[in-house]
């Protein structure tokens, strides 16, 4: 296992190391250049835009600037923004604890709808609650996320009020402004966002568990189980789920760089100050630093999840050995 770990840490950081290359390169090919959306801003000067081309060698060749930037990098330098003026990774910073809230409420709201339903689904399977289930699932999956949050705004924000006239649920935001902070007015604004992203990812959440129950249920090792005598809920629980949660580890795995990634649509969409909707606003004033900042780590996330989820098929399955 440990020569294992060694050759995939390896792996991933000349991984990233060309993901970087590409990233770069995209950015640099930006039509007109990467100054050409602040060459008529009245808030830039000609001098700022000499010295900022100066800063990160812009006239320079690409693999020029590349080398730079990494050089800068390796030295904790991300640059920084163009619009804020403050370094690209204090603004990535700011923003996290904001994405984590969001996305880790969403989590935990999706595997707690996500992992009974997909059991009861499986147990029951073809009974009539198997069937509205799956076909909620279906229509979860399918349904557009910004036309969701839009209908959760209109509904629960524009149409339906509290009987002093307020909104039944804030629409925007993470707090109410002018008014004193707490836990209940927290909630309030997550519920909306996190209901959008938990409704939609549960849907696939619980497919993907109701099919790997099914298969699990038939295997022979179930069946001896059962015959030795076991209590049902044991032979389910401790039997079944624990070899059905391998695809359902996968998905989660490959899910939680979008914990400090945010969703971009759910974040613009609800004004949720996350990265998402830091990245977005980044993207479309070409704040280049920002975007490769934000880029880059969630590249490093995506590896390193990778490699995570291989080690907990190890733990979940002890068949599964790495040499």
């Amino acid at each position: 296992m440990t020569q294992y770990l060694i050759r995939r840490l390896i792996q991933s950081v000349l991984t990233l190391f060309v993901i970087s290359i590409i990233l770069f390169g995209l950015i640099s090919s930006v039509p007109g250049g990467i100054m050409s959306a602040y060459e008529e801003n009245p808030d830039f000067s000609a001098e700022d835009i000499a010295r900022i081309e100066a800063k990160y060698g812009l006239n320079d060749p690409v693999p020029v600037r590349y080398a730079k930037w990494v050089m800068n990098i390796l030295k904790g330098d991300w640059g920084n923004s163009f619009v804020s003026k403050r370094p690209a990774i204090q603004e990535v910073k700011d923003r996290l604890p904001n994405t984590l809230i969001l996305m880790g409420s969403m989590l935990v709201v999706t595997l707690l709808i996500a992992i009974p339903l997909g059991i009861i689904s499986a147990i029951k399977q073809y009974s009539l609650f198997d069937h509205i289930s799956t076909t909620i699932a279906f229509a979860g999956q399918s349904l557009p996320v910004f036309w969701f949050g839009l209908m959760l705004i209109i509904i629960f924000h524009v149409t339906l009020r509290r009987p002093d006239g307020r909104p039944l649920l804030p629409g925007s935001g993470m707090v109410t402004l002018g008014a004193p902070p707490s836990l209940g007015d927290r909630i309030e604004h997550l519920i909306l966002p996190v209901t959008m992203l938990a409704l939609v990812s549960a849907a696939g959440y619980m497919r993907y568990l109701r099919s790997s129950m099914l298969d699990v249920i038939h295997e022979d090792y179930v069946r001896t189980a059962r015959a030795k005598g076991l209590r049902e809920r044991m032979v389910l629980y401790r039997h079944a789920l624990r070899n059905a949660l391998i695809p359902l580890v996968t998905l989660i795995g490959l899910d939680l760089p979008s914990l400090f990634g945010g969703a971009l649509f759910t974040e613009t969409i609800f004004a949720w100050p996350g990265i998402g909707r830091l990245y977005f606003n980044a993207a479309l004033k070409t704040d280049y630093p920002v975007v490769m900042a934000v880029l880059l780590i969630y590249s490093a996330l995506i590896l390193a999840s990778n490699l995570l989820v291989d080690i907990f098929y190890a733990v979940l399955d002890p068949r599964i050995r790495y040499s």
